[in-house]
């Protein structure tokens, strides 16, 4: 039995979630500006402009990978320790592009792109920590707040780009290099309030409180699947996650090529992206209520009638730079409720044994399915403009709502 009052667990609670939200922000400054710096140095190093989309790919293939193994270590030492060691890892893959850069070496950079991934994870894991501690109170307003605070390092991180690149060449640094001391700067701090600031450790409070100190524990793919076939409801809330993400990432991936083709500057591609931005993050202690309030089910249907205006805008309006503005803004807001709800359910379902493991499954599955919505939403761009990848983007929102409706023979 555990010895932590009601009171005390409220208390921790809010704590925890305060760190974690601070951890998330200092982390995000110092990735807001890896991808773009790392597109660059790629065209740079490799040569060739085809690998310009390299950066995000093995970002997003490193986090992908890395969030299996990051939600085991937490299972077996808790978040503090799976936080910490994954915000390393985005300090070695930022001191490997400085290296990359230093060598002229393309290949050392893919590396490197991969660790930085690891940092993406780190953000994924945190939004799960926030649940961890069992209140008895809705988990959507706090794990909203986590989500939202990466608000400001989203915003931020780019405009450090051209002071990072000042002060490298200032000490000598290699062209691009500068921005990733600010990256390895602010993933210090991150590493310092996951680690210092998380004691008690949020998921090993729910273990002591669970009774489940001292218990061998399940790991793995396998295991995950296994969970999810016993509980469709956690199996409806991780396809909706990855499906949703991947809504997101194919047309918001493919909307600068299709702005500068239709002759749009630089200035109005990045004011695009950084209201989607906005609308992806700033807005998710809003949907975080809603789901306290409504439910995450109802949630997620908002979610997905704002991805159907979303797409609707954008793709009869793609030679309207407002109305792809618009859309790009709403399908912001669509990842928003359906990620926040998504997340709060899963965790909902989910015994304190069962969290761990299946949260890694699920955004390892998350990631993966933006690299493919990422992947081919260039070749549907090329054959049926952007108009047909938002109607393409269309199945995936089908597919939730589908979901949605068989989702009422199974209990929450």
């Amino acid at each position: 039995m555990t010895h932590y009052t009601q009171e005390q667990l409220i208390a921790l609670q809010k704590k925890t979630v305060k760190r974690l939200a601070l951890g998330q922000a200092l982390g995000g400054f110092g990735l807001g500006s890896t991808l773009s710096v790392g597109a660059l140095m790629a065209v740079e190093l490799s040569g060739s402009a085809a690998w310009s989309g390299a950066a995000a790919t093995l970002s997003t293939l490193g986090a992908a990978l890395s969030a299996i193994p990051l939600a085991n270590l937490a299972a077996q030492r808790g978040r503090r320790v799976a936080l910490g060691v994954g915000a390393f890892l985005a300090i070695l893959g930022a001191s490997g592009m400085i290296l990359a850069a230093g060598l002229r070496s393309f290949p050392i950079e893919i590396i490197a792109l991969v660790f930085l991934g690891a940092g993406s994870a780190v953000g994924l894991q945190a939004r799960f920590a926030a649940t961890d501690i069992p209140t008895g109170q809705p988990k959507g307003r706090d794990l909203s707040l986590v989500v939202w605070a990466t608000t400001l390092g989203a915003v931020i991180g780019p405009n450090l780009i051209a002071p990072g690149e000042a002060m490298g060449l200032a000490i000598g640094m290699p062209h691009l290099a500068g921005p990733f001391v600010f990256t390895i700067l602010a993933q210090t701090l991150s590493t310092s309030v996951f680690w210092f600031g998380l004691k008690p450790d949020p998921l090993l409070v729910a273990r002591e409180v669970a009774g489940l100190t001292g218990k061998k524990q399940r790991h793995g793919m396998k295991s995950a699947i296994e969970v999810l076939r016993v509980i469709p409801m956690a199996g409806y809330a991780v396809l909706t996650i990855a499906l949703s993400h991947m809504v997101m990432v194919s047309v918001m991936s493919m909307t600068p090529a299709h702005l500068s083709a239709e002759g749009h500057s630089l200035a109005e591609v990045g004011f695009t992206i950084s209201l989607h931005i906005a609308g992806m993050y700033a807005f998710a202690p809003v949907f975080g209520y809603i789901t306290d309030k409504l439910g995450a089910k109802r949630t997620i249907v908002l979610g997905q009638m704002i991805f159907l205006i979303s797409l609707a805008v954008a793709g009869f309006g793609q030679y309207s730079f407002n109305a792809v503005l618009i859309g790009l803004f709403l399908l912001g807001l669509g990842w928003s409720a359906s990620t926040v709800a998504g997340s709060a359910l899963l965790s909902e379902v989910l015994s304190t044994e069962q969290r761990p493991r299946v949260q890694g499954f699920s955004d390892s599955l998350m990631s993966f399915s933006g690299a493919f919505g990422g992947a081919i939403s260039g070749v549907i761009l090329t054959v049926y403009t952007f108009g047909g990848l938002n109607a393409a983007a269309l199945l995936p929102v089908v597919m939730i709502v589908l979901a949605t409706s068989f989702s009422r023979r199974w209990s929450a």
